[in-house]
């Protein structure tokens, strides 16, 4: 029987039917409106706004590399109605496309579905999927169905089921499957039933590792707590290719325990998780991160205040 996230009478989600400042779409609001939160049709918008950065195997224009540092949808909205202006579902040439990531493709579905009062979040993890023997970093989206109780993940990235993910509109939840969260990788590898070396970026990126996936349970946690980084976002709470520090393996430790009692339905441990993300200066995301973008530049002091990027 297929595991689900089933949650307790008392569980409320409707703090996820509301925008963050991440998915916000300001002056595009209507053109979000039009997309239906049909799951198949949001994925298909999604993959027809925003192309992988690195996995799309196109050569993608020059001009365009910085589009992956669009953090706020309004912004990736902006560029891309700067090339292609109207409805978000006229076919783009794939190379006028925005460059963007896993995250940007959820990002994207998770707003949709906001945008017509339906609650969705993001989650940072590992799919076993999309490499023989290893699993790459990635972004997928859960969808709140009232009818059944539970959060129905899914991948907006993946348009057609594979022998290695037969089911991407509802991919079961646990250790072991298709996909696993953060906080599960991390826990299994402290478990020692994991080799830590098969969790990472890509097989040809050498991003990978305990350190990397204590960073990934910090990303993931402040996904939980409505903070939707970039992927290359950190902050003093997070690891670096040295690490983990012994401290820096407690923070872990502790998010992830709070972050897999609360997908198991212990709602006074995703109170805990929010209100530690939001306000712990140990963990708190700051309102200066240091992005470290994947194109090799030099690391930049970035604020998180969206009127910094975004006028209103």
């Amino acid at each position: 029987m297929k595991q689900q996230m089933i949650m307790p009478i008392d569980y409320d989600p409707t703090r996820w039917a509301e925008h963050t400042a991440y998915t916000d779409p300001g002056r595009h609001a209507e053109l979000l409106q039009a997309v239906p939160p049909d799951l198949d049709q949001l994925s298909a918008v999604a993959r027809n706004l925003i192309i992988h950065y690195r996995a799309s195997a196109m050569e993608l224009p020059e001009e365009t590399k910085p589009d992956i540092n669009a953090r706020w949808l309004e912004a990736i909205l902006d560029l891309d109605q700067q090339r292609h202006p109207g409805d978000l579902a006229a076919e783009r040439d794939p190379l006028s496309r925005v460059q963007g990531c896993c995250r940007d493709h959820s990002l994207f579905a998770a707003a949709v579905l906001r945008q017509h009062d339906q609650p969705a979040r993001i989650r940072y993890g590992f799919a076993g999927y999309f490499a023989p023997g290893f699993h790459v970093d990635h972004v997928v989206v859960e969808r709140w169905l009232p009818d059944e109780h539970r959060w129905l993940r899914f991948d907006p990235e993946v348009e057609e089921p594979w022998e290695s993910m037969p089911t991407p509109r509802d991919i079961p939840p646990g250790t072991g499957q298709p996909y696993e969260t953060a906080a599960e990788a991390w826990t299994a590898y402290r478990n020692g039933s994991i080799d830590p070396q098969t969790y990472g970026v890509g097989t040809d990126v050498p991003i990978r590792g305990p350190w990397f996936l204590q960073c990934a349970v910090l990303i993931d946690a402040a996904f939980r707590a409505g903070t939707e980084l970039l992927l290359w976002d950190g902050w003093g709470a997070m690891s670096d290719p040295d690490g983990p520090t012994e401290d820096q393996v407690e923070i872990a430790d502790q998010l992830s325990e709070l972050i897999m009692k609360a997908d198991a339905g212990d709602v006074a441990a995703e109170r805990e998780l929010i209100t530690r993300m939001q306000s712990d200066p140990t963990v708190a995301v700051p309102e200066t991160v240091l992005m470290i973008s994947p194109w090799g530049e030099p690391p930049q002091p970035t604020d998180l205040t969206r009127s910094a990027v975004i006028g209103s």
